[in-house]
C-alpha cells in the first residue's frame, strides 16, 4: 500500500484521471521512484519488510528506530541493517526529513508520538517531498498538513489512516489534486482475509482435539 501511494503521487493519478476524462493524450508528466531517498520513521515489522520492497526500485533508504541491535564490537547486526543505507534514532528525524524525497510514518502511536509530524517536522522536509502515513492518523498534525500543502511546501501526501475515521468526504485535504486517501484497507486483502480466517480455524480445530494453544494444555 506504501508502495501504491508513493507512484499514485510520483505519476499524479488524479491529474491522469482528469486527462482521460477531457481525451487528453501525453500528460500529465510524473516522475519515477528511482534514485529517490526514502525516510522510513519506525524501523520495525513493517519497516524492515517495506524496506525489502523498495529495495529493487534502487533507491536509498533512510531509517529511525529507538534502538539497532549492537554486537561486541559496537558494529550493527541483524538481516534487516542491510536493507538500510542510514541509520539514525530519535534525535535524527529532522535530520533525515531534511534529506529525502519521501518520508513514510511506520510509527506506533503513544504519548511520544503523537502529533510528531507537526508544522516543525514537515517545514524541514524538502519542499515537494512527499508524505505517506500507513501508522496511525494522530501521528500527523492535520493543521501543519493542510497549511504545507496549501503553501505548496509538501509536494504530496498519500495516507491510508485518517484523524478521523471515517473522514468528512467534504474535508477540505481531499480538495487538494496531490491527496491520496484510502479507506484503512491496507491490510485489507483477499488473500490476507482468507489467512486470517484459516489461522482462526485451524485454532478451532486445535481446541477441539484438546491440543496446547501458546503452551497451555486444554484440560476437556
Amino acid at each position: 500500500m506504501v508502495i501504491y501511494l508513493i507512484l499514485g503521487l510520483l505519476r499524479k493519478q488524479h491529474e491522469m484521471q482528469i486527462a482521460v476524462r477531457e481525451k487528453r493524450a501525453g500528460g500529465p508528466v510524473g516522475d519515477t521512484l528511482q534514485g529517490k531517498t526514502i525516510f522510513i520513521m519506525g524501523f520495525g515489522n513493517i519497516g524492515v519488510h517495506l524496506a525489502s520492497l523498495l529495495r529493487p526500485f534502487g533507491v536509498k533508504i533512510l531509517a529511525t528506530k529507538r534502538s539497532w541491535c549492537k554486537s561486541d564490537d559496537e558494529s550493527y547486526t541483524g538481516n534487516d541493517i542491510n536493507l538500510v543505507d542510514e541509520k539514525g534514532g530519535h534525535e535524527d528525524i529532522l535530520k533525515f526529513a531534511s534529506l529525502s524525497d519521501i518520508v513514510v510514518c511506520c510509527l506506533a502511536m503513544n504519548n511520544e508520538t503523537a502529533g510528531i509530524v507537526d508544522n516543525g517536522f514537515i517545514s524541514s522536509m524538502r519542499k515537494g517531498s512527499l508524505l505517506i502515513n500507513v501508522a496511525r492518523g494522530g501521528l500527523l498534525d492535520y493543521n501543519a498538513v493542510v497549511d504545507n500543502l496549501r503553501s505548496g511546501h509538501l509536494g504530496g501526501l498519500g495516507i491510508d489512516v485518517a484523524w478521523a475515521e471515517p473522514l468528512d468526504p467534504n474535508d477540505a485535504i481531499l480538495k487538494f489534486p496531490n491527496v491520496i486517501l484510502t479507506p484503512h484497507v491496507a491490510g485489507a486483502t483477499e488473500s490476507s482475509m482468507r489467512l486470517r480466517a484459516k489461522v482462526v480455524g485451524d485454532v478451532a480445530l486445535q481446541f477441539h482435539a484438546g491440543k496446547s494453544l501458546t503452551g497451555i494444555e486444554i484440560v476437556n
